[in-house]
C-alpha cells in the first residue's frame, strides 16, 4: 500500500466499481441480463424457469446470493404470479442452503427499489440474500474502512451450486 494521503487514510482502489459510480452500466450491458447466459466467472449458483441465483460481485459477506428474475423489470409489482411465486421459493432455498454450507446465524433479505432506495443497478430487479454471524462486524470497515471476506466467490459459488437441491 501506498502511504496514507494528508487526511490519514490508505486506499483501496476498485477500478471496476466505476461502472456503478458513474450512473451503471448501459442498459444493454444489463449484468443481471447477461449473467444466466454468458456469465464468464460462473457465479450463477442455480437457475429456475423465471428467476435465478447469482453471488453478488460485491458481497457484504460470504454466500451474499441475488435472486433474480431472468425478465428484464425494475419495479416488484411488475413479476407475474409465476415470477413471484418463483423469487420467493429461491429465496428460501437460498436460506437453507447457506445455513447448510456455512451455518449462517441469520440473514437480511431485501430489495432495494430505485437509486433513492439504495440500488446500485435500478434497471433489474433482484433480491439479496446476505448470510449474516454473530460478531461478523469489526473493527476492519470503521477503522480501516476494509471489508474482510474469508473465501474466494468461486469457492463459495462451488459450496453453493453443490448443495442446492437439483
Amino acid at each position: 500500500m501506498s502511504s496514507p494521503d494528508p487526511d490519514g487514510l490508505e486506499r483501496l482502489w476498485t477500478p471496476w466499481r466505476m461502472a456503478y459510480v458513474s450512473g451503471g452500466p448501459k442498459s444493454t450491458d444489463c449484468p443481471f441480463c447477461v449473467a444466466p447466459v454468458s456469465d464468464p466467472d460462473g457465479l450463477v449458483v442455480a437457475r429456475g424457469q423465471a428467476v435465478y441465483a447469482v453471488l453478488n460481485r460485491f458481497p457484504y459477506n460470504p454466500g451474499h446470493l441475488l435472486v433474480c428474475p431472468y425478465r428484464h423489470i425494475d419495479d416488484y409489482p411488475e413479476l407475474d404470479d409465476a415470477e413471484t411465486a418463483e423469487l420467493a421459493e429461491f429465496t428460501k432455498t437460498a436460506m437453507r442452503v447457506v445455513r447448510k454450507v456455512s451455518n449462517a446465524h441469520g440473514f437480511n433479505i431485501g430489495l432495494n427499489q430505485g437509486h433513492a432506495a439504495g440500488a446500485g443497478i435500478a434497471a433489474h430487479l433482484h433480491q439479496h440474500v446476505v448470510p449474516r454471524w454473530g460478531g461478523d462486524n469489526n473493527f476492519l470497515p470503521v477503522v480501516a474502512r476494509t471489508k474482510a471476506l474469508p473465501q474466494l466467490l468461486t469457492d463459495t459459488r462451488d459450496l453453493l451450486r453443490e448443495a442446492w437441491p437439483a
